[in-house]
């Protein structure tokens, strides 16, 4: 019988494994594994020797197993570690969305019950504004 608590640490632990791995093997195709601990760098060497042996979706499961054994036992994980796993999700294969641009914002159509309330010009407003300036220096002097 597994107690809730080996429970909440497999679950843990099991996350943590995945993201991991997944971290590592980026970290490989990327040159940058020599970057990475000690600990990692075993099990990607384990990770490519079961790639020799089996297929990459079986290999990267086979290390994540691994590294799930290895989580759960530091964790404090009492006994062998339960399969957290119950299912594969076969259907997901891919979980990236293509980017898609938001549809443009598309203008109001004039309504043709009311008229549109005319705009001062630019040009106008700066002419009143100058008007007002050079009047505002006349009278003061």
């Amino acid at each position: 019988m597994i107690r809730a608590p080996d429970k909440m640490i497999a679950r843990r632990a099991d996350t943590q494994a995945r993201a991991d791995v997944a971290t590592w093997k980026m970290m490989a195709k990327l040159n940058g594994a020599s970057a990475l601990p000690a600990e990692a760098q075993r099990f990607l060497i384990r990770y490519k020797t079961f790639l020799n042996e089996m297929t990459e979706a079986e290999a990267t499961e086979a290390t994540i197993a691994l590294v799930y054994k290895s989580y759960y036992a530091e964790m404090g994980g009492a006994g062998t570690p339960p399969d957290v796993r119950t299912a594969p999700n076969d259907r997901m294969t891919d979980n990236v969305t293509a980017f898609k641009r938001p549809p443009a914002p598309r203008p109001k159509p004039a309504s043709t019950g009311a008229p549109a309330k005319p705009r001062l010009p630019v040009a106008l407003i700066f002419a009143c504004l100058v008007v007002v300036y050079v009047g505002v220096r006349y009278f003061w002097r």
